[in-house]
């Protein structure tokens, strides 16, 4: 993944240039709004193109020193893969908890 500025293409940030996916749970508010809702759209494999509007992204404060306030984002992703939410227990149909229980049991 690598972010720019929509306003000059100056990069901000780069998981390829680290060296390291960038990993984050959607919905729980680990990443900007923008990002949270691209990639729930996505499927695996998927490359996309995201510009971010500034409501979406930063907002009017921005992320000083290299993102300015509201600043447009563009962003170029891919999903490298994704792995389900486990239910909460109360979630759970009566069958789930007792296959829960017993591989809990198995395991120790």
């Amino acid at each position: 993944c690598a972010g720019t500025l929509k306003s000059d293409g100056s990069k901000f940030d780069s998981s390829v240039d680290r060296g390291q996916p960038f990993k984050f749970t959607i919905g729980q508010g680990q990443v900007i709004k923008g990002w949270d809702e691209g990639f729930a759209t996505m499927k695996v494999g998927e490359k996309a193109l995201l510009e971010i509007r500034s409501d979406y992204g930063y907002g009017a404060t921005g992320s000083p020193p290299k993102i300015p306030g509201d600043a447009t984002l563009h962003f170029e992703v891919e999903l490298l893969g994704f792995r389900e939410k486990s239910k909460e227990r109360w979630q759970l149909s009566e069958e789930e908890r007792i296959a829960q229980a017993e591989k809990l049991k198995s395991e120790g």
